[in-house]
């Protein structure tokens, strides 16, 4: 699960990034309080990547897909990047854990000497 949420978050490190430079554009916002927000977040995504298998890091992962979905009122357009890396985000906890279960499932198999 650590990889595929890893990646997720790093993917989202560049948008935010991107998204930055998007509404710098903006008039109505300032230059700093627009490096400040994306500077926060852009960090949570990093340093989520080191504790996303200890409890209540994945909670923090869909509290930052809900930010970036939100950031939307600022540069719609991370209306739909947000919906998308919340579906990444989905099916990198999902189907992270299922191979998880499947590696621990193969050791334990491994461990087990054989009866025959």
């Amino acid at each position: 699960m650590r990889t595929l949420c890893a990646s997720t978050l790093i993917g989202e490190f560049f948008i935010i990034g991107f998204a930055g430079l998007v509404a710098m554009k903006d008039p109505d916002m300032s230059t700093g309080t627009v490096w400040t927000v994306c500077g926060v977040a852009m960090f949570l995504c990093v340093a989520l990547c080191g504790v996303i298998t200890r409890p209540g890091g994945v909670a923090l992962g869909w509290a930052l897909q809900i930010a970036l979905v939100a950031s939307g009122v600022f540069v719609p357009m991370m209306f739909f990047m947000g919906v998308v890396f919340a579906l990444l985000w989905w099916a990198s906890v999902h189907f992270g854990r299922k191979v998880d279960e499947a590696k621990a499932r193969f050791a334990a198999r491994v461990d087990q000497p054989d009866s025959a």
